[in-house]
């Protein structure tokens, strides 16, 4: 589902009255205060962050059922209701992530690479801060928690706009990352909730460049498509995630099973879930048979092509759109292939360029499969829910980059700086008095 930026969050407490110009101000300010401090006064900040969100939950879990009931009555899907619901157990899994991002290496100010120059001239080039960083995401509360953190692990300011069916929720987590900056000593204005409830202020928002350094939309495909088309800022494109599983001819049949049912089904709401299955014609007989009874056991519509349908009764006729389809619910597209070439082709005609996987025993299928695909992510024998930040090591993620500039696949914190070259001489110049380089 699309993610609903026309109605807006509620402001969170004490945000300035200049609207969001005023909010993107104060980020910038706070950003800049941000830049000149130590690795170990915001890791301080997250830790307190932590505190706040586990020590006395109540308020946020209030008017996160606020949010549930207005989602109920408006009858929206329970995939919808799935990314919105925030329990006690997915506080303390928030802040978990929160203290295991302020244990990590400090990303700023790191040397990148450097050396000498012939005429003495030492040339280094460090990591830096973004600066303001500007989000506009669907309703998953948890991204306005792991946005925050992201960004104040590496000293940039967040600046973040929700979808309506998160209002309350993320106000409330708002509310208490603010209160945790004003603890430590850190500028409440790190972390801010555009201001407005109209797609006015997402245009306003779209159009402060110079003052929002990038923003990054996080949802459906029409909010990507809008962002990118209508911003003035420069945006990082996050994507939708058509994602495939292709059973190989070489596969193990009991992986690819258990590789299968957890891509499907372990949660369906998330980007990196399979909406497409292709299985090599080769073993198709012994294995689409057995998968699709246990997709189908489990809940899951498979949409099928003819191959597909006459493996099992239940499977219905696919149509042209099922091919490039983001389901994010208990429905899957299922084909069957003649060939690795035939898989990889129906890939780049109707993937996202998100997450692929392949299942195989053989190097050389695996080699051409992750060499043919212009992906994010590819997973060789692993489930495609592996393409998430908290799985690879970097805690968190501020979503999975399709595109290829600055940053793509998982976005962690090395993802939210940049670089800049420090040039130390010793009264060198350009002009004849400098030592001449050979």
């Amino acid at each position: 589902m699309t993610a609903d930026v026309s109605v807006g969050v509620v402001p969170a407490p004490e945000v300035g009255e200049g609207g969001v110009r005023g909010a993107a101000l104060a980020s910038r300010a706070a950003a800049r205060l941000l830049a000149g401090t130590s690795g170990d006064v915001r890791n301080a900040a997250l830790l307190a962050i932590a505190r706040r969100l586990t020590v006395d939950p109540a308020d946020i879990l209030a008017a996160n059922e606020r949010d549930l009931a207005a989602a109920r009555e408006l009858g929206l899907s329970a995939s919808v209701l799935d990314r919105l619901t925030l329990t006690r157990e997915l506080l303390d899994s928030l802040a978990g992530t929160v203290r295991f991002l302020a244990a990590l290496p400090d990303p700023v100010g790191a040397s990148v690479d450097g050396a000498v120059m012939p005429n003495g001239l030492e040339v280094r080039r460090i990591t830096v801060p973004l600066g303001v960083v500007g989000m506009i995401y669907e309703g998953r509360p948890n991204v306005t928690v792991d946005a925050a953190a992201l960004c104040l692990k590496s000293a940039n300011s967040a600046l973040l706009r929700g979808s309506s069916t998160a209002r309350h929720t993320n106000a409330a987590l708002v509310a208490a990352m603010r209160k945790a900056l004003a603890d430590t000593g850190l500028p409440m204005d790190a972390v801010q909730m555009v201001p407005g409830t109209t797609h006015a202020a997402v245009r306003e928002l779209m159009s402060l460049r110079g003052l929002v350094d990038v923003l990054v939309p996080r949802g459906g495909a029409e909010l990507i498509r809008t962002t990118v088309r209508e911003s003035a800022v420069p945006v990082i494109e996050t994507g939708v995630g058509n994602c495939h599983v292709y059973v190989d001819e070489h596969a193990d049949l009991d992986n690819a099973l258990a590789i299968l049912l957890d891509a499907k089904t372990q949660r369906t709401s998330v980007c990196n879930a399979a909406e497409s299955l292709l299985v090599h014609e080769a073993v198709a007989p012994a294995f689409l048979p057995r998968a699709l009874s246990a997709l189908i056991e489990r809940g899951v519509v498979v949409h099928g092509d003819a191959a597909a349908r006459a493996c099992h009764d239940s499977v219905v006729p696919a149509t042209g759109e099922d091919w490039g389809r983001e389901y994010l619910d208990l429905e899957i597209s299922a084909a069957v292939v003649g060939s690795l070439d035939e898989a990889v082709e129906h890939i780049r005609r109707h993937g996202t360029g998100h997450t692929e996987a392949i299942v195989t025993d053989s190097q050389s299928a695996a080699r051409r499969f992750v060499a043919s695909l212009d992906t994010a992510v590819v997973a060789v024998n692993a489930s495609t829910r592996f393409a998430d930040g908290g799985e690879i090591g970097l805690g968190t993620e501020l979503g999975v980059s399709t595109q290829k500039l600055h940053a793509r696949g998982p976005m962690g914190l090395t993802a939210l700086t940049t670089t800049k070259y420090v040039l130390v001489g010793d009264g060198h110049t350009r002009g004849s008095a400098a030592a001449p380089l050979p």
